[in-house]
């Protein structure tokens, strides 16, 4: 196949790009290289990436105008898989304008470029923070979501509408996926597994939020990256021509689209987290408890089963086995 990655210098991109060219799939991967997080990691990853022959790199950011219009004429993919998008929840508190640029902005631009160089499968990520305020656990794709609790959450489920009308309006086949806590090798320096582990070995304190109970539904990098190919083979079906999967698909009555969790299915108490990387590191840390600062919610869960009717079952990296590839990766990319 000819595959499109938006955000492919990206933790989850980067991964996703790997696994298609190692399937031998010819892979153009855009990344406007944003100062977020560390740029130098972002480069490493490409770098990675530019030792596969299948592999063309595109340095450019989603918003600038006609860019991806033009990629798409040149590329001709056949998928297209958005995984660009300004993420993080707390920063979205401090430059919101980031998050409007490149989630709303940058993924109109995406869709404006589908609808004049269609597709076989439009693919785009969201985010488990789009359940915003809802307390029913396990999170259902189902269920409503109306309570964003930060400005990325609702970003996000915009971007969810806009493709939705998209799909409607041209016919694109359209999946759109939650993801939860993702986390494991080439992880965001912004994430807590990531920020714990560089302060536990300098001999700093970590600040652990909620004091060490709110639970999340970790996901571990490479289970994601499985379902997300095999979803990429799964492109829903026309008004008419098919039918719901089962009484949990969210296929669209008026248009090929449908929304996917896909996490771990087994959430763990961020104590435990903790728990399991001191255990990795061989090393204690000083922990400081603070409260959960606005925007958090108190626990995540992802229902899977729509994923699992879909795609069949996928794997579920539990945190024993997950944290210490990432420290693994850790020690040799930073020599800790």
């Amino acid at each position: 196949m000819r595959v499109l990655v938006t955000g492919s210098a990206g933790f989850i991109g980067f991964h996703l790009c790997r696994r298609l060219l190692a399937e031998g799939h010819a892979v153009t991967g855009l990344d406007g290289f944003s100062d977020y997080y560390d740029v130098g990691l972002k480069r490493a990853r490409h770098a990675e990436l530019a030792h596969e022959a299948c592999f063309e790199a595109v340095e450019g950011r989603l918003e600038a105008p006609g860019l991806l219009r033009d990629l798409l004429a040149r590329t001709k993919p056949e998928i297209v898989i958005h995984l660009a998008a300004q993420a993080g929840v707390r920063y979205s508190l401090e430059n919101p304008q980031a998050y409007a640029d490149a989630n709303l902005i940058g993924s109109f631009n995406l869709l404006e470029a589908v609808r004049a160089h269609p597709v076989r499968h439009l693919l785009l990520a969201s985010t488990s923070s789009a359940y915003g305020g809802n307390t029913a656990l396990p999170f259902r794709e189902t269920d409503r979501a109306v309570s964003p609790l930060t400005f990325y959450a609702a970003t996000k489920l915009a971007m969810e509408a806009m493709a939705h009308s998209y799909s409607h309006l041209y016919g694109i086949p359209t999946t759109a996926f939650r993801f939860f806590t993702v986390y494991g090798p080439w992880g965001r320096p912004d994430m807590a597994l990531f920020l714990f582990t560089r302060k536990i070995l300098s001999g700093e304190a970590i600040e652990v939020f909620g004091d060490g109970t709110p639970e999340r539904d970790f996901t571990y990098v490479d289970d994601l990256v499985e379902a997300m190919r095999r979803l990429v083979d799964v492109p829903p079906p026309r008004p008419g021509q098919g039918e719901p999967a089962g009484p949990e698909d969210t296929l669209s009555a008026c248009a090929p689209y449908r929304l996917v969790n896909i996490g771990g299915g087994r959430p763990v108490r961020l104590d435990a987290m903790i728990d399991a990387l001191e255990q990795a590191l061989g090393c204690r840390a000083e922990r400081i408890l603070k409260p959960l600062p606005p925007g958090d919610v108190a626990r995540t869960a992802a229902s899977t089963d729509l994923l699992r009717r879909l795609v069949g079952t996928v794997p579920e990296t539990p945190i024993a086995v997950g944290i210490p590839a990432f420290v693994a990766w850790y020690r040799a990319f930073y020599g800790a």
